[in-house]
């Protein structure tokens, strides 16, 4: 995802049910990574095949070639307490200039539903 044209693709993807599928409080998509940080009104798992499907077949097609686009597996933990929320929303939100990343674009907050 560092071709700005899959990050796109990506960020778009996520932010394309909100509201809907679930809630997001923040999200980032860096270079080799996604960080989301959401209230699922679904499955988790359905949420994440369909961001995986969706992406994996346009960001192909995009860079003309085929195959893995994502790992099979992915990481997710429970949220537990404001304080525990606090914190992973800023180290989503710090994670790209933790990694040297400046004015990086893929990375937004909902202050609102915070």
């Amino acid at each position: 995802m560092s071709d700005a044209r899959i990050a796109e693709l990506v960020a778009n993807a996520i932010t394309h049910f909100d509201e809907d599928r679930y809630l997001l409080f923040a999200w980032c998509v860096m270079p080799n990574h996604v960080h989301v940080v959401f209230e699922a009104h679904e499955a988790i798992d359905q949420i994440l095949h369909s961001w995986k499907s969706y992406t994996s077949k346009a960001a192909n097609k995009v860079l003309s070639r085929d195959g893995e686009f994502w790992q099979q597996e992915y990481f997710d933990r429970t949220i537990r307490g404001t304080e525990d929320f606090s914190r992973t929303i800023t180290y989503v939100l710090e994670n790209p200039s933790r990694a040297g990343l400046q004015n990086w674009p893929w990375v937004r907050s909902y202050p609102e539903r915070l």
